[in-house]
C-alpha cells in the first residue's frame, strides 16, 4: 500500500492560496485516478483505490497546515505503512515559482506542516514533492503571503507545477522516489 498526502488548510477561505498547493494535487490525482476523496478519517478527507495494481490512499489532513502531523502519524500507524510508502505534497517558499523537487528524505527546512509531520513520525526518512513559490515580496511577510490569494497569471504557473507534481507522484507509484527525482528534479518549465 502507498499513502499521498497533501498538505494544505480546510475551508473556501484558503482554497485558491499557495499554501494549498499539497491539495490541488490530491485533488487532480483523485480526478486523474477516479478516487473520490468522500471519506473521513484520520481527521482528513481521504480516498483509496487501485492504481497500476498497487492500493492507493489519498489523504487531505483537515487539522490546518501547521497540525498536520497527528492526522498523517494515524495513517501511518493504521496502515502500518512503511515510510518509503509515503509521499507528502507542499508548498516551498525557498524554490521559484512553478518549480518542483523530489526528496527521498529531508528537514522541514522551515515548513511548520512538515515541522509537525517529522515531529510526530520521528523521523525525517519519507519521501516529498516541493512546489516552488517563491519568496514574499517586500514588505509581505511569510505567512500573510502564503495565505493570499492567487492572482491570474500565478494561478496558471502554480496549477501547471502542480500537474508536474502529480505526474512526479505517478512515476513514484510507477517505479520508485529515484526515478522520479532523475526525471522531475530537471525539468523546468517554460524558462522557470
Amino acid at each position: 500500500m502507498k499513502a499521498v498526502v497533501g498538505l494544505g488548510n480546510p475551508g473556501l477561505r484558503y482554497a485558491n492560496t499557495r499554501h494549498n498547493l499539497g491539495f490541488w494535487v490530491v485533488d487532480l490525482l483523485s480526478r486523474r485516478w477516479g478516487i473520490p476523496l468522500s471519506r473521513h478519517k484520520f481527521a482528513s478527507k481521504m480516498g483509496d483505490g487501485r492504481v497500476f495494481a498497487e492500493q492507493v490512499v489519498l489523504l487531505k489532513p483537515q487539522t490546518f497546515m501547521n497540525r498536520s502531523g497527528a492526522a498523517v502519524a494515524d495513517l501511518v500507524n493504521f496502515y502500518q505503512l512503511d515510510l518509503t510508502d509515503l509521499i507528502v505534497v507542499y508548498d516551498d517558499l525557498d524554490l521559484a515559482p512553478g518549480l518542483i523537487r523530489v526528496r527521498a528524505s529531508g528537514s522541514a527546512g522551515g515548513h511548520k506542516g512538515m515541522a509537525d509531520i517529522i515531529g510526530h513520525l520521528k523521523s525525517n526518512e519519507f519521501p516529498r514533492v516541493r512546489i516552488g513559490i517563491g519568496a514574499p515580496p517586500e514588505p509581505l511577510g511569510a505567512a500573510d503571503y502564503v495565505l493570499q490569494g492567487i492572482g491570474e497569471a500565478d494561478t496558471k504557473i502554480l496549477e501547471e507545477a502542480c500537474h508536474r507534481a502529480a505526474d512526479a507522484v505517478e512515476l513514484w507509484l510507477k517505479e520508485d522516489v529515484l526515478a522520479a527525482m532523475n526525471q522531475f528534479n530537471q525539468r523546468q518549465s517554460n524558462g522557470i
